[in-house]
């Protein structure tokens, strides 16, 4: 037997006790993936709160594949499942991670090492090349993240009917979204109202700024670009 022949029966034998063989390794993966993310946007529409984390988010999606592919490194083998959970025991008690995203990278190494310590190089190679595609993806899409308005109007005005109808008109040809945030002020007193925005043409904020300080009423008028909110 040649070495080639060697390495080729190294590569293939490993598919001999998992159902369904090679095929069924990708189905698994990409079901997994599928799923997850189907957990991870019921996650992104339900969320209420400041507290919401587009890491968190992402690792949602990504740990369905991970644990499939635990679940593959251990199918034959009673040895490796109770070496499997030692080592994650070591990873959960002896060091402190902080970020969700960061705790996928440290299964993905684990898994990749257990694969290749138990001579699985087949699924090792295809489980880090898909994960390494499924993460890509979803920074390339920026997955998880909730742009619902990215700009912020800040308005001093006399607080009149007829000029709230005027700032109306104008905020809703200049935006596909608003949602007035506070609104304060006292009888003879300017009135202080603070906008979210989401503006249909970023590049005309300047435009929308000029606008409303042409109003009658209008005393000031000031806009801001608000940072992706999926980090607070």
């Amino acid at each position: 037997m040649t070495d080639l022949d060697e390495i080729s029966r190294l590569f293939t034998q490993e598919w001999i006790n998992t159902p369904g063989g090679f095929e069924s390794v990708w189905l698994i993966l990409f079901m997994a993936f599928s799923l997850g993310q189907v957990i991870a946007y019921v996650y992104m529409w339900t969320h209420t709160g400041l507290s919401y984390s587009r890491n968190f988010t992402v690792a949602m999606a990504v740990i369905p594949t991970i644990v499939a592919l635990v679940m593959l490194v251990m199918i034959d083998s009673i040895v490796v499942a109770f070496g499997l959970f030692a080592v994650f025991a070591i990873v959960r008690f002896r060091n402190i991670v902080k970020d969700t995203r960061d705790t996928s990278f440290v299964l993905w190494a684990i898994l990749t090492g257990l694969s290749i310590g138990t001579m699985k190089f087949s699924l090792a190679v295809v489980g880090s090349v898909t994960l390494a595609a499924f993460f890509l993806y979803m920074h390339y899409v920026s997955f998880g993240s909730r742009i619902r308005f990215d700009t912020m109007l800040s308005l001093q005005w006399d607080g009149s009917a007829e000029r709230m109808r005027s700032i109306g008109e104008l905020l809703e040809r200049h935006s596909a979204r608003t949602e007035l945030a506070s609104q304060r002020g006292s009888q003879g007193q300017p009135t202080d109202s603070t906008y979210h925005l989401l503006l249909r043409d970023p590049a005309r904020g300047a435009e929308l700024v000029s606008e409303l300080q042409s109003v009658a009423g209008v005393q000031q008028a000031t806009i801001y670009k608000r940072q992706d909110e999926s980090e607070v």
